[in-house]
Formats: structure tokens, sequence, C-alpha cells
């Protein structure tokens, strides 16, 4: 089977700015070997970093867990972010301003002989890149997503946004196999989170989602939400949510960088609610997209 060529994107690599296809990492980096790191992804619309202190929070906050140095102030991975976001723009054929893109950052322990231990020491491996972000086209959104349910297999440190992603990959594929877009996965009974997205659920107006803890990695939309809930006057909830509940919910969320807020109009082949997207969900996308204009006219997260 052929490689894939990979793409000209930009790219920074340990100091030094590149093109994806020149970037080159020993095949002894922790990252590679162990998947001992850690990962963030950022939205850019236009010039503009969206949440970008919030991303750097929750990057610290895991590098923290991970006992890994940050090789960067926050002011050092803004230039970075805003160099590759601005490279990219340049070398498109469409309106930088008008451009979205996703911004990864990928730091790992660093380069060692394989050992189990996090060795000190080490001097981390950085990389960040650039591509165009892909979201939901406005005929998705008035579907709505096709979701399948699954027990939580993963790590009970799923706060941790660690690039040991094999749980996700897994979860990720079971929806794939059945010709849905999204893996809602339950532990104990309990909405965990999906494949690769938070998932939030309305009954009689109220928005509820799973608590801050160790089973859910708290995606920087659980802000947001709370922000635009308090905007809208929804009344928004964070507890444990039984599968029961999730299945008998008016309406269902999933809510990622990439998707934003994204209803959801099946589960296991049957309807959520009237089977089309609810009137909580009309109003959080419309605040979602509000917050984003905000942030461009301001230039700032």
């Amino acid at each position: 089977m052929n490689t894939p060529a990979l793409p000209p994107l930009p790219c920074y690599l340990n100091g030094e700015y590149t093109l994806l296809p020149d970037a080159k990492i020993s095949v002894m980096d922790r990252g590679f070997v162990l998947g001992d790191g850690v990962y963030e992804v950022l939205p850019a619309y236009g010039s503009c970093l969206f949440r970008f202190e919030q991303h750097m929070a929750r990057l610290e906050r895991s590098l923290a867990e991970l006992r890994i140095p940050n090789p960067h102030s926050r002011a050092q991975w803004r230039a970075i972010a805003a160099r590759l976001v601005s490279d990219y723009a340049r070398g498109s054929e469409g309106d930088p301003e008008k451009m979205d893109q996703m911004v990864y950052l990928q730091v790992t322990r660093g380069v060692a002989l394989r050992e189990h231990a996090m060795l000190p020491g080490l001097t981390p491996t950085v990389f960040v890149m650039t591509n165009v972000m892909k979201q939901p086209s406005a005929t998705q959104r008035g579907e709505g997503a096709r979701c399948v349910t699954a027990e939580d297999f993963r790590w009970k440190k799923a706060h941790i946004k660690s690039t040991s992603l094999l749980g996700g990959v897994m979860a990720r594929q079971i929806s794939v196999d059945a010709d849905a877009d999204e893996t809602i996965m339950f532990r104990d009974g309990f909405l965990s989170e999906a494949a690769a997205s938070n998932v939030w659920i309305v009954k009689d107006g109220v928005l509820m989602g799973p608590p801050r803890d160790n089973l859910v990695l708290e995606g920087i939309r659980y802000a947001l939400l709370d922000e635009i809930c308090s905007v809208h006057g929804i009344t928004i909830e964070l507890r444990r949510i039984s599968r029961e509940e999730v299945l008998d919910a008016d309406e269902v969320l999933l809510t990622s960088a990439t998707k934003e807020v994204l209803p959801v109009t099946r589960i296991d082949g049957q309807p959520v609610g009237d089977g089309r997207p609810g009137p909580v969900y009309d109003q959080l996308y419309a605040g979602y997209q509000a917050a984003k204009l905000q942030a461009r006219l301001r230039r700032q997260p």
C-alpha cells in the first residue's frame, strides 16, 4: 500500500519553521514510541485565534499532569500559531480574513531510549501545524448528526488531552462501521463523551452535560456554552446523566472545535425528540457565531 504524499503545509518543529513533508523527528521520540505527549487544537477564524487563553490553560494543565515542562510562554505559543496562520493564508487562494483554520499543537516528553518511567531532564519535542478547518455544512446542520452508542472502554484520565488516542480511534471506528457520524459513550450507565466531542442533552429547555472530572475531557466549549446560556437565559446543569435520559432527551448536541455546536437527530437509528434540530440548539449556534464575530472584530480571544 502506498503512503499518501503529505501536502506542503506550513509547520513548526523544535524552533524551525518548515513545510510538513520536511519535518522529521527521531524514531525514539517518546511521543512516537509511547504516546507520551499532549496536544491542543485551536480554531483560527480569519487571523483571530479563538479562545486562545482557554486553550493555553488546558495545555498547561495537561502538561502538568504528565510532568512535562512547558517549553514556551503563552506569548511565544501565540507568536508561533499566528505566524503559521498567516503563512497558510498567504499561500491560499481565498480571502485570509475569511479563512477558518485549525492550529494543531503537540508537545512530547522528548527523545530517549524506550523506558516507561517519566525520565527527567529531556528536551520536549514541539510540533505545530495548521490546515483549513472543515466544518459541518448547512445541510449537515439542518439534517443533524446520526450517532451510535457504545460502552466507554477508555482509560480514566480522560481530562488529559493526551496524544494516546487509540481509544478514541477505536470508538470513532464504531460509528464509521455503522455509517454514522459519531459514537456517544457511556461508563457504568452514565454519559461520558463522544469519540471526538463533548455531548449535551436538553430536557424541558434545560441544557445538561457531564460534570467536569477525570472521566471527560473538558472542552473549551464548556465555558463558552455557559456564557451563551447566561445571555439567552438558558439554565445549564452539569451532573451525571443516565443513558435513559440521553435516549429520552428533547435535544442532543455535540460540541468540539471543528463541530462548534452540532445537533444530533438520530441515536442508534431512533429519532431524538421530533427528529429535527431543536430551539435550544438554534440559540446556542447563533450565540456561538456571535462570539466568533465579536472575537474577530476585537482581534483578541
